[in-house]
């Protein structure tokens, strides 16, 4: 297993008028692009825990759109993102083989929103991350992760296939492109401000003399 890590990240914000830590997930099936979203935004050396893919995973693991993959995600990626001197963000990405999600629920804590990966070349394998969100209340946009043998399915089609509400936003992205997932993390950021600017104000309690 590697370990790859900077020490930028050792220290947490300061607790006296610091940046406002901000956690999301990425999250979604084996091999839809989590750790290359991670890796392409983060301004330090993202630390992930990559282990090689052995003859075991290859007996458990549909590798059939995958085939070029040599390692997986075991525990988790993590990144991290300045978005103002407000605003820090801080990337925890899943892993995505079955075996591993146990751990989806101790990441999920103290998370507000979520990025959900799609590969529509395998749509079954889209269903439990959103499931998984959709079932625990946590915001998500949902991202059609443009692999070059993708077929060329609209959003619209995507959004019928997964049964996605309209409430859900959901867009096309480049894991690989820095700017592309800058507009996913803003696309996540509007949808979170838009829920609390809609939500219902809480009654104003009566008091009687």
């Amino acid at each position: 297993m590697q370990y790859e890590h900077s020490d930028a990240h050792d220290t947490p914000p300061s607790a006296g008028g610091g940046p406002q830590p901000v956690k999301f997930l990425v999250a979604g099936g084996f091999g839809v692009g989590k750790t290359t979203l991670v890796g392409s935004i983060s301004e330090i050396e993202p630390l992930t825990t990559e282990a090689t893919m052995t003859a075991y995973s290859e007996g458990h693991d549909d590798l059939s759109a995958v085939d070029r993959k040599t390692s997986t995600t075991v525990a988790m990626d993590f990144g991290r993102i300045t978005i103002d001197s407000e605003v820090i963000l801080y990337l925890f990405g899943t892993p995505g083989q079955e075996r591993f999600w146990f751990m989806w629920d101790d990441l999920v804590d103290g998370a507000i929103g979520a990025v959900v990966l799609l590969d529509t070349r395998r749509i079954e394998d889209c269903f439990a991350a959103v499931d998984y969100f959709e079932s625990r209340g946590v915001p998500f946009v949902a991202v059609v992760n443009q692999f070059p043998d993708a077929g060329s399915y609209s959003l619209e089609e995507v959004r019928e296939a997964l049964a996605l509400g309209d409430h859900v936003p959901l867009v096309r992205a480049d894991a690989r492109s820095r700017d592309s997932v800058k507009m996913v993390l803003i696309a996540l950021l509007e949808h979170l401000i838009q829920r609390v600017t809609s939500a219902p104000a809480a009654p104003t309690a009566v008091h009687h003399a």
